[in-house]
């Protein structure tokens, strides 16, 4: 599938910066990306993979190595040689070339980038699949199996299923210690499990400690390690300024359905069908979607909960508008008692409670029900403007 909107930005930013980062979870396809962009370069093209131990020498006097190409010079999975920024920077100020650097890790966990490229560097997240890139893809498999190409793509669920298994080994076992962090595989994949059950829910990093055994810095350092390697959201609340106590404790969605429900143990639909907590799958998959459409930042995306139990899934501001989004797994939306507080108390111009189904109704003034991917079309094709 082309990307035809990944390759726009990687244009856009290439119009400003002379490096762009392209960043995301791996396996989500940014190699790909990379080479169906190169395919239409104008020019010459120097790929350059950091997982090939051939690649890797060529790059041992990165600056002489470097300084006499030109044209479009793409380094993969750049994480794993963090002395090349600095380097990079020299180069960016020369500006022979255009620098394409693929990385499994966000901006924060890549410190070096921000640090030594500050003003020469834009940055692309790429996520697996979404509903918004092509609306023909499947609903339900991408709720089961997840964004992740070779996920969804896997000949039936139980091949998917088997993908994700290796995918979680390989990214516990090998990715977090590239990235230089020294933990025991097993205590983090216990520490992974243990998400599941508070996955839509408020993180308590307290109990999630006592629970592991492990101080609230550990469980708080664990977190932003997934976080930063784009398997979890971490969702900050929204303060209004209203006399109502608000909830000041963030909330933890993983960002992929296909990860969550392996470690769950689900392993297709008729599984998660029988799951108890099959409200909160739909909601965090359903949420991802709708961040995804609007290509909302993490620091562009909030819910709000006050302690009587008023509550608002997502808060996204959007030209200048405050959008509010519930997510119900339901075949027949309703209003509830809470949406109008939230209307009441957050001003809101527009409350959306997207649901499973494929209708659009019209609940109350401002108030409106709509099937997800009937949402989704809705905004791609201008029906709605939010």
């Amino acid at each position: 599938m082309e990307r035809s909107y990944f390759i726009q930005q990687i244009e856009r930013q290439f119009s400003v910066h002379i490096v762009c980062a392209l960043l995301g979870p791996r396996q989500a396809g940014k190699s790909t990306l990379a080479r169906q962009f190169s395919a239409q370069y104008t020019g010459e093209v120097h790929y350059f993979d950091l997982e090939i131990p051939e690649d890797v020498s060529a790059l041992q006097q990165p600056l002489y190595a470097l300084s006499a190409l030109e044209g479009l010079i793409i380094i993969d999975e750049v994480q794993r040689l963090p002395e090349l920024f600095p380097i990079l920077r020299v180069l960016a100020d020369h500006a022979k070339a255009r620098y394409l650097i693929l990385g499994s890790a966000s901006r924060d966990l890549i410190q070096q980038a921000s640090e030594s490229l500050a003003g020469r560097i834009g940055f692309i997240e790429l996520p697996p699949f979404t509903l918004c890139e092509d609306p023909q893809l499947s609903q339900h498999q991408l709720l089961v199996r997840g964004g992740f190409p070779r996920s969804y793509l896997a000949d039936n669920d139980d091949a998917s299923f088997i993908w994700r298994n290796a995918y979680i080994q390989t990214f516990l076992e090998r990715d977090i210690p590239q990235l230089g962090f020294n933990i025991p595989a097993l205590m983090l994949r216990r520490f992974w499990m243990m998400l599941t059950h508070v996955h839509g829910q408020l993180l308590n990093m307290h109990n999630l400690g006592v629970a592991m055994g492990i101080s609230g810095h550990t469980v708080r350092s664990y977190v932003d390690i997934l976080a930063g390697t784009f398997m979890v959201r971490v969702l900050p609340p929204w303060f209004a300024n209203i006399s109502k106590r608000q909830i000041k404790t963030p909330k933890l969605y993983f960002r992929d359905s296909g990860i969550l429900l392996n470690l769950l143990g689900l392993e297709d639909h008729d599984a998660l069908m029988r799951y108890p907590q099959l409200g909160s799958v739909w909601e965090g998959f359903a949420l991802e979607q709708i961040i995804q459409l609007f290509h909302l930042n993490p620091e562009e995306v909030f819910f709000w909960r006050t302690h009587q139990g008023a509550e608002l899934d997502l808060l996204v501001f959007r030209n200048g508008k405050k959008i509010g989004f519930e997510f119900k797994f339901a075949e027949k939306p309703a209003t509830t008692r809470s949406m109008y507080i939230a209307m009441n108390d957050l001003h809101l111009d527009k409350l959306y409670v997207i649901y499973n189904g494929n209708r659009e109704i019209v609940l109350d003034e401002n108030i409106i029900a709509c099937g997800l991917l009937t949402f989704i079309n809705k905004v791609l094709t201008q029906q709605v403007i939010v």
